[in-house]
């Protein structure tokens, strides 16, 4: 599972075949069922299906896309969420985060060992505590589409969009944000708790908010442009 999990996140359009042949290429003798099964359980597919993070409810309203061609411009404009696979030894677990889009400032996150809407609220309430977006943009998972998620920010005014079905680049810097996030710090550590993995992404989220330098914000970090700053 480690290895598929980091060949996935470098290069995340490999399907169950192809990610067979690399593992037979790597001398791990494995036959494509037990790739699929492995992937079903770790809760990822190639790009193109979208993932199976984001399994939609077809009773739930789904919003359109409301960011083609729109200017990004200051903080609160737009924010982003999404759902990645976190490993642990043994076992994995679910991050949510919530992204300022312009700054690419981590406003809040949680973890979770199941998908239900739960830790998503958490991390929602904790986020609008703070502030208000002027559009949230998320996948068409049934965690964001649910009336208590979508409900949560209507009674606040924001707006509310969703990417297309298997239009994972739609919500780029967000997916950018689960690459740097596990090659910084998840692939680093073998996570032996919760206890332990929310210690270490704390640790991760507050240094990648303050500390780390982004090329595309003039070198500034997420915090300093969220808090006054102008890319």
């Amino acid at each position: 599972m480690r290895l598929i999990d980091e060949e996935y996140t470098r290069h995340p359009f490999r399907g169950i075949g192809q990610l067979t042949d690399w593992l037979n290429s790597m001398e791990h003798h494995v036959n494509h069922k037990r790739v699929e099964r492995l992937m079903q359980e770790m809760g990822i597919q190639a790009i193109y299906p979208k993932r199976k993070t984001s399994i939609p409810n077809k009773e739930h309203k789904i919003f359109p896309y409301l960011l083609r061609g729109m200017r990004i411009e200051y903080p609160n404009q737009v924010w982003a969420t999404d759902i990645t696979y976190i490993r642990m030894n043994p076992g994995w677990l679910y991050l949510v985060a919530i992204m300022d889009w312009y700054s690419r400032y981590v406003i809040s996150w949680e973890l979770s060992n199941t998908m239900d809407v739960h830790f998503c609220l958490e991390a929602l309430g904790t986020a609008l505590a703070k502030y208000k977006p002027d559009i949230l943009n998320s996948d068409q998972a049934s965690q964001f589409t649910s009336r208590d998620f979508t409900g949560m920010l209507e009674a606040e005014g924001a707006r509310i969009s969703m990417d297309g079905r298997g239009r994972v680049y739609d919500n780029i810097f967000i997916e950018r944000l689960w690459r740097t996030v596990k090659y910084e710090e998840v692939y680093l550590y073998d996570y032996e708790s919760i206890r332990q993995a929310k210690e270490r992404l704390k640790t991760y989220f507050r240094f990648y908010n303050k500390e780390r330098f982004h090329r595309s914000l003039n070198r500034k970090t997420p915090a300093a442009v969220y808090f006054g700053g102008k890319i």
